[in-house]
């Protein structure tokens, strides 16, 4: 039975991402916004928040997970505090909704999804890809057949620049920060689980990353358990913009996602034939994706759904970002049933 009464929401952390998702709660029908944490929350957020009507600003992320109007939670803020803050919010009650990845640690990330699953409450994860109008195209047709048994899956994630330096330092490295969101991928267009994983990697562009024990440029291999075989290649940096591609090659075809451009104009003369850049970054490129996890959120808890997307999908993810980093350091190919034994020892970044 569908509850028509509004999903109260607080937001805890409000850097970027946590305001990008405050402001798409605000569209989203059956929604509200009721409160915000940030452990600097100062004027400006006060100022900010009302604006958009957010009764409660805090620097006590406790005041919202204590208060018995708010529904549900955002966690918005840095990985290190997510599974402490999933652990405190399944016991208050709350449903969650969480950025990526849930911990760099799969004990800690298990801990966690134990918490949820003891209070019955939803965790949704934020691979907001998944909910790309072109990706999801992509898996509605590897779905139905379309291409017949795939085959081959090959993603290109490209970032147009590279992170600052003090992000570098706490990111915990390309596989677990960056490309987490493409093993997601893999899995949801291949619609099979990742079995063995090879990764190579280097320093091509800043050797700030070696100062930090990362790459900055990687290419990963994968072995599904249907059969099929995966690619995905990764970079810092791509001088012309972000570059999201994807492609699933099958039995019977392929289907394929490109770019997504401010526009489809092309002008061809003499001097050759030129189109636009794609889209910048992360924020115009997955925008409506943004919008529609929300949604996505939301209804399934009006609704008594389960999320499309879950903490078993997060700690699938963080076991192939595992193995990427355990490949990369051992120079040989690493099967998933490995990091099982080896988790203890792997919980932190490249």
């Amino acid at each position: 039975m569908t509850d028509t009464r509004l999903i109260r929401i607080g937001i805890i952390g409000a850097g970027r991402i946590g305001k990008i998702h405050a402001d798409n709660l605000r569209g989203v029908p059956g929604a509200v916004v009721a409160g915000v944490s940030d452990l600097f929350a100062g004027e400006e957020l006060r100022e900010w928040a009302a604006l958009r009507g957010i009764g409660k600003v805090t620097k006590d992320s406790e005041e919202l997970l204590a208060d018995p109007d708010i529904d549900a939670v955002f966690i918005c803020s840095s990985t290190d505090t997510h599974v402490p803050l999933i652990k405190r919010a399944a016991a208050a009650g709350k449903h969650i909704f969480c950025e990526k990845p849930v911990s760099m640690d799969l004990s800690q990330t298990e801990e966690a999804l134990e918490a949820v699953r003891v209070a019955g409450v939803q965790l949704q994860v934020g691979f907001n890809r998944r909910f790309d109008h072109n990706f999801k195209r992509v898996r509605e047709h590897v779905l139905a057949g379309a291409i017949g048994d795939p085959h081959v899956v090959k993603i290109t994630s490209r970032d147009p620049s590279p992170p600052p330096e003090a992000y570098i330092k706490v990111s915990g490295g390309i596989f677990m920060d960056m490309m987490i969101h493409d093993f997601d991928m893999a899995r949801y267009l291949s619609g099979s689980e990742v079995e063995e994983v090879y990764a190579q990697g280097g320093v091509l562009i800043d050797p700030v990353f070696a100062v930090h024990g990362d790459v900055d440029t990687a290419i990963v291999t994968l072995k599904f358990a249907n059969g099929a075989l995966g690619v995905i290649d990764c970079s810092r940096k791509a001088v012309y913009g972000y570059d999201q591609r994807a492609e699933v090659f099958g039995s019977g075809g392929s289907v394929a996602a490109s770019n997504d451009y401010p526009s489809t104009a092309v002008v061809s003369n003499g001097s050759g034939v030129v189109s636009e850049k794609p889209l910048y970054f992360f924020l115009e490129r997955y925008q409506g994706a943004y919008v529609d996890e929300a949604v996505q959120f939301v209804e399934c808890l009006r609704e008594g759904r389960p999320v499309p997307v879950d903490g078993g999908d997060a700690w699938q993810a963080e076991r192939i970002a595992l193995a990427a980093k355990l490949s990369l350091e051992s120079g040989r190919p690493v099967k998933l049933s490995e990091i099982e034994k080896l988790k203890e020892g792997l919980g932190h970044g490249v």
